[in-house]
């Protein structure tokens, strides 16, 4: 039986990375049953214009699929900063995240949000589990998303043959600014030190700061604006090698019989950055939430 915990406000993500710092004394083996849940969450029209500023998109009442990810981020912080949470925050790889789109969501409805972690499981590099977020109006779940993660460390060793979607014949090249992981951080409240500066990035052996995985998300959705699915749709992802800044990056679509798939490479080098697919859903209501 899990345990809720109900936050009446976003918890302050300065303090948990503070706390992400510090060693654990759980030393648990499974993911912990608690689930965080957060109700009466409003939009913000100035945040939700800054990021889709940030992240190429249109202004619209309507928010884009990536948006709710801002909302979920704090708690999600806090369930993966608990002390009895198996793993440590630092050193972390967020690996794919899949987006579901149940209806549109707008801008003046009110919210709740659960988040809770699932199907630990293991990986030819260490082990994965599962953050699985859910936004919901009343009894409704509107959005949901589930966000991969990988700690390194007691896998098999045996990698997968990779799968490449097409080849790296680009759509379009963009140019990925210096200062995106700040500006990015600003909207998002993800302060991780990789993407911030380059010396801070080196503490973590990166030879520059790296994009955010899911600012290279919305930004790749924002490409598909007028030709997105009608809801319900699907966006699913894997991040693949990171995004040094500043860079070029080449931006692949192409359509498939469901909808949409995509990719973002290195505009020198035939090398991924992130590989995706835009899907249409059965139309069928979104899932519902007992109390």
């Amino acid at each position: 039986m899990s345990t809720t915990k109900e936050l009446h406000a976003a918890p302050k993500l300065a303090p948990l990375y503070a706390k992400a710092l510090l060693p654990q004394s759980g030393g648990a083996k499974e993911l912990p049953d608690t689930e965080y849940l957060r109700t009466g969450i409003g939009i913000d029209p100035a945040h939700l214009a800054a990021y889709n500023q940030v992240c190429g998109f249109r202004l619209s009442d309507e928010l884009p699929a990536t948006y709710p990810h801002m909302l979920a981020f704090p708690l999600q912080m806090a369930l993966m900063t608990q002390q009895d949470f198996p793993f440590p925050l630092l050193g972390m790889v967020h690996v794919a995240n899949r987006i579901t789109t149940h209806r549109p969501v707008r801008l003046g409805d009110t919210f709740s949000m659960r988040v809770r972690a699932e199907n630990l499981r293991p990986h030819e590099k260490g082990r994965q589990f599962d953050v699985v977020s859910e936004l919901s109006i009343s009894d409704d779940v509107v959005w949901s998303e589930v966000s991969t993660y990988l700690r390194r460390g007691g896998g098999s060793g045996e990698s997968k043959p990779g799968r490449q979607l097409a080849a790296p014949s680009p759509n379009a090249i963009w140019r990925v600014p210096e200062d995106i992981g700040r500006r990015y951080a600003e909207v998002s409240g993800d302060r991780n030190p990789i993407h911030l500066h380059p010396l801070t990035a080196k503490l973590f052996g990166f030879p520059s700061a790296i994009a955010h995985g899911m600012w290279t998300k919305a930004r790749a959705l924002a490409a598909f604006e007028g030709r997105l699915p009608e809801t319900p749709y699907t966006v699913d992802v894997r991040f693949k090698l990171p995004v040094l800044l500043p860079a070029k990056v080449a931006f692949t679509s192409w359509q498939t019989e469901t909808g949409w798939a995509f990719e973002l490479w290195n505009a020198k080098k035939p090398k991924p950055h992130l590989e995706g697919t835009i899907s249409s859903t059965a139309a069928t209501p979104g899932p519902r939430r007992g109390r």
